[in-house]
Formats: structure tokens, sequence, C-alpha cells
């Protein structure tokens, strides 16, 4: 494996990545369009206040897949309630977005994913 991927403090080399999948409640495909937009620059501007790396994220209608690169000092469960701020923001994107109002009911994130370390 090739060094330059490692990051480096003052004791170890470390790599700490992290992939994650949410899912809108029901995985009703409202990831579309200004939505997936939307969320890219969300979780762009999260990663980059705290310093997170993303190597990967494709939003798909129905969920989002996101391949980070963390710190060696972050807590798994720190970095997932740092990104679940996005489950916070569901009232401003369906507003900013004009989902349909059949779907103003739907949220774009349940408390659930899946967290797995590499």
């Amino acid at each position: 494996m090739s060094e330059e991927k490692y990051h480096s403090a003052s004791h170890c080399k470390y790599l700490i990545q992290y992939h994650i999948i949410w899912c809108p409640k029901f995985r009703f495909s409202v990831l579309k369009g200004n939505v997936e937009d939307a969320l890219k620059q969300i979780l762009q501007k999260i990663c980059n206040d705290y310093n997170y790396h993303i190597k990967s994220l494709e939003v798909m209608p129905d969920h989002i897949h996101i391949f980070i690169d963390v710190p060696q000092t972050v807590a798994p469960y720190a970095m997932w309630l740092e990104l679940l701020k996005v489950s916070a923001l569901s009232n401003y994107l369906k507003r900013i977005c004009n989902l349909k109002s059949s779907m103003q009911d739907v949220e774009l994130y349940g408390q659930e994913g899946i967290l797995s370390q590499l």
C-alpha cells in the first residue's frame, strides 16, 4: 500500500475512513434535482468545518453514500452526530427545493444509518 495516503501524527501513522449510508424515511425517492445539489453543498461545508475529507459522495434518489477520511482524534459517534446535522436541515431543504405537497410530511432522513470502518 502506498504511504502517501496515510496521515502522520506525532507518534503514529493512520488512515481512518468511514463509509456512511443514509436513506430517507420509507426510502422515498426525493433526493434529486435541487435537493441533490443542496445536500452535496451542505455535506461539503460540514466536512470542511470539521477537517473531514470526502473521498466519494454519491446522492441517489433514495439514498446517499459518503466515504470520508477523518482525523485520528475523531470518535465515530461524534463524526456521525456532526453529519446528522443534515437531518436538522430537512425543513430547509424541503422549502428551497419545492417538494411536492404530498411529500411535505416525508422526513429526508431517519436516525438510522450504516457506519462501517475500513
